[in-house]
């Protein structure tokens, strides 16, 4: 089930384009043209604005929903029949459009309020297969001993001698969840002193290995081009971002790779390993743009991490580190 904030910022934004003066209202109409909202959820939402602790959200949320009715982009002030929300529904393949939204069956929108996720894959998703599809799962994936085994079994016999050789087994892949407890107790919430620099040394031989298995991937311009879209989600129609960030209201057109290419030239895409205090990558691609002759660049990076804890599935999360109004294909929303 998605948590309260998430439920506001949804919910909140697909009633700001039905046809109310004020968040109380739609709350209190509990309209059936807002759809897969249940009881329950509006009761929880009714709650939340009564107390007022989250009056700036809501208002946020309600204010994009009024921006997206009156957009010439967007409804251009005509109401819709349909706001389907979808909640905690999960997509039966790989979901191109991270949409949470969907108006009168055309309108794809993503609620995004102070995030830089762009989205999170599996590893060999992403490295191997340029987010390609979706066909292994990411709970079981070994990540950090298929690209540095060697690092990973030094690394994991390090933690083995700091808790006790005889309470863990030889290898990682016999630890169970018992074990997994032992590990957190005794490691504590950061790296103990003596296996924080065995730590970092891991961890970049693990970028270091994910960069060069990404690259390897990326031989021709069109790939990394191709691989571009996918990073920043451009798919064959397109959606909307509605939200915030840390600079206001974030309201965009996201293009499609056919608007992409009318607008823009990818010059280089390219990819490191950095230090951090997970396994990163990171990744920059430097644009040229066509209708000014201007070059923009954006940036990102790859966090490779346990999914659920030390010793557990890995999974790659990709963060956008450019403002969301400054990526090429990204378009602000028009206004009336």
């Amino acid at each position: 089930m998605p948590d309260l904030l998430t439920e506001i910022t949804e919910v909140v934004t697909g009633l700001g384009m039905l046809s109310f003066d004020s968040v109380e209202a739609a709350l209190a109409a509990r309209p059936p043209s807002m759809r897969n909202v249940t009881a329950e959820h509006w009761d929880r939402l009714e709650a939340a604005a009564g107390d007022g602790a989250r009056r700036a959200v809501f208002a946020e949320a309600w204010a994009n929903g009024r921006a997206f009715l009156e957009s010439p982009d967007g409804l251009r002030g005509r109401v819709p029949l349909i706001v389907e929300w979808k909640g905690a529904h999960r997509p039966p393949g790989f979901d191109l459009i991270p949409a949470d939204l969907r108006v009168d069956h055309v309108y794809l929108i993503s609620c995004k309020y102070q995030s830089k996720i762009l989205s999170n894959s599996s590893p060999s998703n992403l490295f191997d297969r340029r987010l390609a599809d979706r066909t292994s799962q990411a709970g079981q994936e070994r990540w950090y001993a298929a690209c540095a085994p060697e690092f990973y079994e030094h690394f994991y016999d390090c933690v083995r001698r700091h808790v006790g050789q005889c309470l863990l087994p030889a290898t990682p892949h016999e630890l169970t969840q018992t074990h997994l407890r032992r590990i957190r107790q005794s490691c504590g919430g950061t790296w103990p002193k003596r296996l924080a620099p065995l730590w970092a040394e891991f961890s970049l031989a693990i970028a270091s290995a994910s960069a060069e298995r990404w690259t390897a991937q990326l031989p021709t311009m069109a790939r990394r081009e191709e691989m571009l879209w996918r990073l920043l989600r451009l798919s064959p129609a397109p959606y909307f971002i509605l939200g915030s960030s840390d600079a206001g209201p974030l309201r965009l057109r996201i293009g499609t790779p056919w608007d992409w290419r009318q607008e823009f030239l990818l010059r280089e895409l390219t990819i490191a390993p950095a230090v951090a205090g997970q396994p990163r990558v990171d990744w920059t691609a430097d644009v040229l743009e066509h209708h000014d002759g201007a070059d923009r660049t954006v940036a990102g990076h790859v966090e490779v991490r346990w999914a659920h804890g030390r010793f557990s599935s890995v999974e790659a999360k990709i963060y956008l580190d450019t403002p969301h109004a400054n990526v090429p294909g990204y378009f602000p929303l028009a206004q009336p």
